[in-house]
C-alpha cells in the first residue's frame, strides 16, 4: 500500500454551493491556480451539467491548470457525463467524477429504486464515463448510512466496471471516527478487487467530526482525502484541507503517510478563499485562524520565548504566516514585555521593568490590547501627558447617494489650531478621511485595513471600525465607535493621528538622549 495521501479540493464545488452566490469564472481560475500552487492532486472544478456558467468554468479551469488533474462532478445520468467530457477535454490530464445514492434512506425515499436498479445505473455510468478518460471516480452518495453487505457488492462492482477510484462519504457528517474506520476496515477486508482502485473518503462536519473521520479512514487504507479550504461546504461543512495536511505532516512518524500539500502556501490560500468567497475564517480556527500561533497568557509567552515548541507543535512559517503573534493584554508577563522592548532596540538600562510593567497592566485593563507604540509611551510620558490628544474631530459632515459624488467636510482642532477641510472620495468614509488628511496636512499615513463590525443588533447599534495605517515605516491600529459608520471611521483614523504624533514626540525624545541633551 503507498504511503502518499491525495488531496482532492472541492472548494470551488461542494464549498461553493454553501455560497449565498456564485463565483465568477474569473474568481474560479484564480483560486483554482492557487489550489495548484498549493499542491492538491485533485482539483474539483465544478458542476458541468448545472449551469452554462459552471461548464464555462469547469472548461477555463481545465484549459489553464497544468500541474493537478481537474475533475468534473455528474450524476450517474448520461448527459451529466457527456457535459464533463466536453468541458475537460481541453485538459492535460481530468477526472470524471460520476455518483449515486447507496443507502436505504436514499434509495428508497429519493430514488425511489431497487438496490439492483442503482447498482445498474453506477455500472453504466462508470462505463459511459471510461469511453472519456480512463481517470473515473464513483462515489457511493450516504455510504456512512448504507448497509455495509451493499455496500462491498457496490464498491466491487464500481470497480469491475472500470472505476478507478472508489469514494466513501459521510454525505451528512453522521459517523463517528470508530464506525467510519470500521467501514473502510470492512471494505478492504470483504472487497476482492479493493487493490485495483484508491479508496477515497469525502467527510460532512455535521458534527464536528469531519476531519476525524478521514484521519480514522487514512489509518485503515484509504489513501485520498477530498477537502476544500477552510473547510466550507454545504451545511456546517467539509473536511478541512489545511487541518488534514497539517495532521498528516506533523504526525507523520506516526501515521506513517505524506502528502504533495506545499504547506507554506496554507495561509494565503486559505485567506484568497476566505477573501473571494466572504466567509471570514473564524479567529480561533486550528492552522489559519487569527489566534492559531497567538499568545496571551504570560505562561506561555514565557515558554514560547525560551523554546518555540514549548507551547507550538508546528512554527507559523511552516503554513506561510511569517511569525507567531504574542499579544500584549493584561495576562501577558514580564519577560514578554522586555523582550518587546528588545526587540524595539532599548536596552535593561533605558527603562525600569517593574516600574514599565505596573504601567502597562493599567493601560491593559483599559485597553484590552497595548501596542508597541503604547510600550514607548509609557517609557516617555507619564499617564497624563498620554492622554493628552494633539487632533479633535470639532464638526463633521458627509454627502453621499446615487448620482452624487461623495463628499465631506470637517473641522479640526490641531494643537492651539483650528483649521477646516473639504474633499471628495470614492465613498463618504473616504471622503471624510481625505478631508481629515488635507486640514492636518499629514500625507505620510497610508490606510492598509479598514474593518467594520456592528455592536449590539437593529437599526441603533454602534459600528466599531477598525483602521491599520502604516507611517514612516510603522503600522498603527485605531477604533472608532458611533451609531454611524462615517463618525466611527473618522474616529479611528484621528486615533491614529495622535499615536502618530506620539510617535514622533518619542522619536524626538530618543534623538535628544542619543545627543546627550
Amino acid at each position: 500500500m503507498t504511503d502518499r495521501v491525495k488531496i482532492f479540493d472541492t472548494t470551488l464545488r461542494d464549498g461553493e454551493q454553501a455560497l449565498p452566490a456564485s463565483l465568477s469564472v474569473k474568481e474560479k481560475l484564480q483560486i483554482a491556480l492557487a489550489l495548484e500552487r498549493l499542491g492538491v492532486d485533485i482539483i474539483e472544478a465544478g458542476f458541468p451539467v448545472s449551469s452554462p456558467g459552471d461548464f464555462k468554468s469547469v472548461q477555463t479551469i481545465a484549459r489553464e491548470i497544468k500541474n493537478a488533474t481537474v475533475c468534473g462532478l455528474s450524476r450517474a445520468v448520461m448527459k451529466d457525463i457527456d457535459a464533463c467530457g466536453e468541458a475537460l477535454k481541453v485538459a492535460d490530464q481530468f477526472r470524471i467524477h460520476t455518483f449515486i445514492a447507496t443507502s436505504d434512506i436514499h434509495v428508497g425515499s429519493k430514488l425511489r429504486k431497487s438496490q439492483d436498479e442503482v447498482l445498474d445505473m453506477a455500472v453504466a455510468a462508470i462505463k459511459h464515463a471510461r469511453r472519456y478518460t480512463d481517470d473515473v471516480e464513483f462515489s457511493c452518495e450516504d455510504a456512512g448510512r448504507t448497509n455495509i453487505d451493499y455496500l462491498c457488492r457496490m464498491v466491487e462492482n464500481a470497480i469491475n466496471a472500470g472505476a478507478t477510484t472508489v469514494n466513501i462519504p459521510d454525505t451528512v457528517g453522521y459517523t463517528i471516527p470508530s464506525e467510519f474506520g470500521a467501514i473502510i476496515q470492512t471494505l478492504f477486508n470483504r472487497v476482492p478487487n479493493i487493490d485495483k482502485a484508491t479508496i477515497s473518503v469525502h467527510c460532512h462536519n455535521d458534527l464536528g467530526l469531519a476531519v476525524a473521520n478521514s484521519i480514522a479512514a487514512v489509518q485503515y487504507g484509504a489513501r485520498q482525502i477530498e477537502c476544500t479550504i477552510n473547510g466550507i461546504g454545504e451545511r456546517a461543512g467539509n473536511c478541512s484541507l489545511e487541518e488534514v495536511a497539517m495532521i498528516l505532516k506533523t504526525r507523520e512518524a506516526m501515521l506513517g503517510v505524506q502528502t504533495g500539500i506545499n504547506s507554506q502556501e496554507i495561509f494565503r490560500t486559505s485567506k484568497l478563499v476566505s477573501q473571494m468567497c466572504n466567509m471570514p475564517v473564524q479567529s480561533n480556527k486550528a492552522i489559519v485562524g487569527a489566534n492559531a500561533f497567538s499568545h496571551s497568557s504570560g505562561i506561555h509567552q514565557d515558554g514560547i520565548l525560551k523554546a518555540q515548541n514549548t507551547y507550538e507543535i508546528m512554527t507559523p512559517e511552516s503554513v506561510g504566516i511569517n511569525k507567531n503573534n504574542l499579544n500584549l493584554t493584561s495576562r501577558s508577563g514580564r519577560h514578554v514585555i522586555k523582550h518587546r522592548m528588545h526587540e524595539l532596540g532599548y536596552k535593561d538600562e533605558d527603562y525600569d521593568l517593574d516600574t514599565l510593567y505596573q504601567a502597562f497592566l493599567k493601560l491593559a485593563d483599559k485597553k484590552g490590547q497595548v501596542f508597541d507604540y503604547d510600550l514607548e509611551a509609557l517609557v516617555f510620558f507619564d499617564q497624563q501627558k498620554q492622554q493628552q490628544a494633539n487632533y479633535e474631530l470639532l464638526y463633521l459632515h458627509a454627502n453621499a447617494g446615487k448620482g452624487m459624488i461623495p463628499s465631506a467636510t470637517v473641522k479640526m482642532r490641531m494643537g492651539d489650531q483650528e483649521g477646516t477641510a473639504s474633499a471628495t472620495g470614492n465613498g463618504p468614509v473616504d471622503a471624510a478621511f481625505n478631508a481629515i488628511i488635507q486640514v492636518t496636512g499629514n500625507n505620510e499615513v497610508e490606510i492598509v485595513d479598514f474593518k467594520l463590525d456592528s455592536k449590539g443588533e437593529g437599526a441603533d447599534a454602534l459600528a466599531q471600525v477598525s483602521v491599520v495605517a502604516e507611517y514612516r515605516g510603522r503600522r498603527f491600529n485605531g477604533i472608532g465607535l458611533a451609531t454611524d459608520i462615517v463618525e466611527a471611521g473618522v474616529k479611528a483614523l484621528i486615533y491614529v493621528l495622535n499615536n502618530t504624533c506620539l510617535a514622533d514626540q518619542i522619536d524626538e525624545k530618543k534623538q535628544q538622549k542619543i545627543a546627550g541633551v
